[in-house]
């Protein structure tokens, strides 16, 4: 019996020792979704709620305001910040920002920020007619715009049915971020073939941190702070991967992006941290780790059974 269906249970204390990239055990990843939320749908998440309860229609004219606001605002400025750093970030992208905002995606590319698939649009993979279809579709159209097969996934809203790990992995995506369970990569079970799973972040998160628990402006500081401080004495026996999940409209808002460059200099200012990409990140695991997920593959043909 497994714990989990996808991911064998081992606490983090008991993981194999990895060798820390380049003598750096604190790695950073800088995940910024970049997202297309349609006009003329309901808004996926609001800021201002509508008067007396009652439903939004199309047009949503303050949330959708809200959204635009970061993809016109939030993003040049939080770009500039880290161009100015020399930073690059992994840009979990809506493949259709490309037709919607491609003077954004341009603008990506030529940063050199690595392409991760994140869907069509703004929508749950448990909502869509043909998940093969939108998985298939949102990675062409990425490879379209910098010529790169794109290696590595997080659905929108971290959504998935009970096929969508082996949708996935039959179209060539090596690293998955949507499940949160640990601060190491991991080894995931697909129909075919081990899958490594990133470190993603539901506590250096904007969205929980600012849109649902309506935190303090220097609340991410404080959080990077305190999560700097375990991770510390934690890498002294094995590495961290310290993920932010950034969104434009709410990092990129002038009172949060300056607390947010104060967690970059932090960052940059601590001896034992390193700044790398979700492809990046997977492989150094895949290397470091040495075993080609065989705790997984050994189930590829004959899977315990799935809890449902």
């Amino acid at each position: 019996m497994w714990s989990n269906p996808r991911i064998p249970y081992q606490m983090t204390s008991q993981r194999k020792r990895l060798e820390a990239p380049g003598g750096k055990p604190i790695i950073v990843n800088l995940c910024m979704n970049v997202e297309y939320w349609p006009y003329n749908k309901p808004m996926p998440r609001g800021v201002l709620p509508p008067p007396h309860g009652a439903q939004i229609e199309p047009p949503d004219v303050p949330n959708y305001s809200w959204v635009e606001y970061g993809m016109r605002a939030g993003m040049p400025r939080f770009m500039a910040m880290l161009a100015d750093r020399g930073l690059k970030a992994s840009a979990l992208t809506n493949a259709q920002v490309a037709d919607v905002y491609p003077a954004l995606m341009d603008e990506m590319v030529k940063a050199e920020w690595e392409l991760v698939g994140h869907g069509w649009q703004q929508q749950s993979l448990k909502q869509a007619d043909d998940e093969a279809d939108v998985i298939q579709r949102s990675l062409a159209r990425l490879k379209e715009c910098d010529g790169k097969q794109v290696r590595c996934w997080l659905g929108p809203g971290l959504g998935e049915t009970h096929d969508t790990v082996d949708h996935l992995k039959a179209n060539g995506i090596d690293f998955l971020l949507d499940w949160v369970v640990d601060d190491l990569p991991y080894w995931i079970r697909t129909k075919h073939g081990p899958m490594v799973g990133l470190p993603y972040t539901l506590e250096l998160n904007d969205v929980p941190i600012y849109a649902i628990k309506n935190s303090s402006t220097d609340e991410i500081l404080k959080r990077l702070e305190a999560t700097l401080a375990i991770f510390e004495r934690e890498t002294e026996q094995n590495p961290r991967v310290l993920t932010f999940g950034l969104h434009p409209h709410i990092i990129g808002v002038p009172h949060i992006a300056y607390y947010f460059e104060k967690a970059l200099d932090l960052l940059l200012e601590h001896p034992q941290t390193v700044f790398m990409t979700s492809g990046q990140i997977g492989d150094w695991f895949v290397q470091a780790d040495g075993t080609d997920g065989a705790e997984v593959a050994a189930y590829t043909d004959t899977p315990p059974p799935l809890p449902y």
